[in-house]
């Protein structure tokens, strides 16, 4: 089957870069006029940049967008032109923003309120942009790549990550300020999960499609993630339909859009909550992934 000529711009991707830039916006507010000022580090990358900006001063902005670069290069090839162009334009967003504020008088000067309301106002921003497909962090990057190979959430390996980040802000903030930062973390972890509906959440997809073999073949090589397939028969059209099956995560629901809107495939698709999973569908193993590429889709 031919491709569809593939629209970059389109008026929906149009309007997911006018929300990923409601988004940033609203992100670098949380972290200029409310965290900063207050001594309180965001999580990721992000949380690195600004204990290098602590330590040695320079630009916020441009020491965030330096230090994320090298993730953007690194999920180009992996997970796609389009989901690393929204990254790279939040990122980007991002840094500018936070130049332009720092100049403003901070929002809140008490520390409690600073840790609540500074973690609900990062948290919608950072939702808003995941919900969207792109990130702010290249720390996300990092976990979707080693969650395609490993038996490892998205959530776990950013949480594990932050951990580490936290615990090098003790010396650098002091135990006080690096601990009212996790809880920040924690606050706006949970307000992300509300607002992107949780990208760590599982989500069984079933795609309804003439043919299908091209579809599964980017889902494992861009998702890492195995796929079913099952006969079908359309009951109007009566022809023979095939149905494929995939778990994804919340944060993967995007990419597979992006899939398949470039297959140009005519496919019917609906993505569900999956309240538990009991096995694992996600390989291991580049082997594995090559075995599986290998075989034709019958």
């Amino acid at each position: 089957m031919a491709k569809k000529a593939y629209k970059l711009f389109s008026w929906d991707f149009c309007l997911s870069l006018i929300l990923i830039t409601i988004g940033a916006v609203i992100s670098a507010t949380a972290l200029e006029l409310i965290l900063i000022p207050n001594s309180m580090i965001d999580g990721g990358m992000n949380g690195v940049s600004i204990i290098l900006n602590t330590l040695f001063g320079g630009s916020l902005g441009m020491i965030i967008f330096i230090v994320n670069l090298p993730f953007l290069i690194l999920g180009y090839r992996q997970l796609g032109k389009k989901f690393v162009f929204k990254a790279g334009y939040g990122m980007i967003l991002f840094s500018i923003s936070l130049e332009v504020f720092s100049g403003y008088t901070p929002f809140i000067e008490d520390t409690l309120l600073a840790t609540v309301y500074g973690g609900i106002l990062l948290g919608v921003g950072c939702g808003i942009i995941i919900k969207e497909g792109g990130c702010l962090d290249g720390t996300e990057i990092v976990a979707i790549l080693i969650n395609r190979k490993k038996s490892l959430s998205v959530g776990q390996v950013v949480f594990c990550f932050n951990i580490v980040i936290y615990g090098i802000a003790i010396f650098v903030l002091g135990a006080e300020r690096a601990l009212y930062s996790l809880l920040t973390y924690f606050v706006s972890y949970k307000v992300i999960d509300m607002v992107s509906d949780g990208f760590n959440s599982a989500k069984a997809a079933f795609i309804i499609t003439d043919d299908g073999s091209e579809i599964a073949k980017e889902i494992l090589k861009r998702l890492g993630r195995t796929v079913t397939v099952l006969s079908g028969e359309g009951i109007i059209s009566h022809g023979d339909k095939r149905v494929l099956y995939t778990v994804i995560t919340r944060f993967e629901v995007s990419i597979l859009k992006d899939i398949l809107e470039e297959t140009g495939d005519s496919s019917f698709v609906t993505v569900f909550d999956v309240s538990e999973i009991i096995g694992n569908h996600i390989k291991k193993s580049p082997y594995v992934k090559k075995q599986l590429e290998n075989r034709q889709v019958s």
